[in-house]
């Protein structure tokens, strides 16, 4: 199976056993791969298309958020992470990384090489099951973000959320197309229902109980 001008990125601690695999998916899929340090960084390569593979028994959460976020700022490139103990540890991951396939420790080499196939041709490499538990996760994710926290109305929601943020009263009213009374009336009711005194209160309360501030209007909405 030829898979063109196409480079597999295997991110691990390089050994004997390491080259073994790799000669091993070079020769059965015809294509480059090379191995690199967790820590090293994610340098120019040229390829149709790159996919890293994080072996999770020698790249630890924060190296694995950071080559996450390389990859994301990199085109034609898909994450996907090898050597899980099991579909929960998988769940586990996915939950924080967009990863396209994982792979366990226990599959075998010719699976190893069937899913890097179907990932190099843009495909997702996972099972039904994980699949489902992923997308049950991101629709419970979905409604937590909506779900009234204190009695908080979503435009409340919107308004602590960005004040959370750092924004002001000003730059609240602008992005929500709102007037600054309105804004002030809004965070008059919002310290009234959270119980607290001023917007440093509110703010640390916005940090400690909200993820990222709901999102603002798509369309521009007449002020009110």
């Amino acid at each position: 199976m030829s898979q063109g001008n196409s480079l597999i990125l295997l991110v691990t601690d390089c050994n004997p056993q390491t080259q073994l695999f790799m000669d091993y998916i070079a020769e059965q899929l015809d294509c480059q791969i090379a191995a690199v340090s967790p820590h090293d960084l994610l340098e120019a390569f040229t390829s149709d298309s790159l996919l890293i593979l994080l072996d999770a028994d020698h790249v630890d959460e924060s190296s694995m958020q950071q080559w996450h976020s390389r990859a994301a700022e990199t085109a034609n490139t898909t994450l996907a992470a090898i050597n899980l103990r099991d579909e929960d540890h998988a769940a586990d991951m996915l939950a924080s990384l967009h990863l396209r396939g994982v792979f366990y420790r226990r599959d075998s080499m010719a699976l190893i090489c069937k899913g890097i196939h179907a990932l190099l041709e843009g495909d997702l490499w996972m099972s039904r099951s994980l699949m489902t538990r992923l997308i049950e996760f991101y629709r419970r994710q979905q409604l937590n973000a909506y779900r009234p926290v204190c009695g908080l109305t979503h435009r409340e929601l919107e308004i602590i959320g960005l004040l959370g943020s750092g924004a002001s009263n000003t730059e609240i009213a602008d992005k929500l197309f709102v007037s600054e009374h309105t804004v002030k009336s809004h965070l008059y009711n919002i310290f009234r229902k959270i119980k607290v005194h001023n917007r440093i209160q509110a703010m640390n309360w916005a940090r400690q109980n909200l993820g990222a501030p709901p999102p603002s209007p798509s369309k521009p909405q007449q002020r009110r």
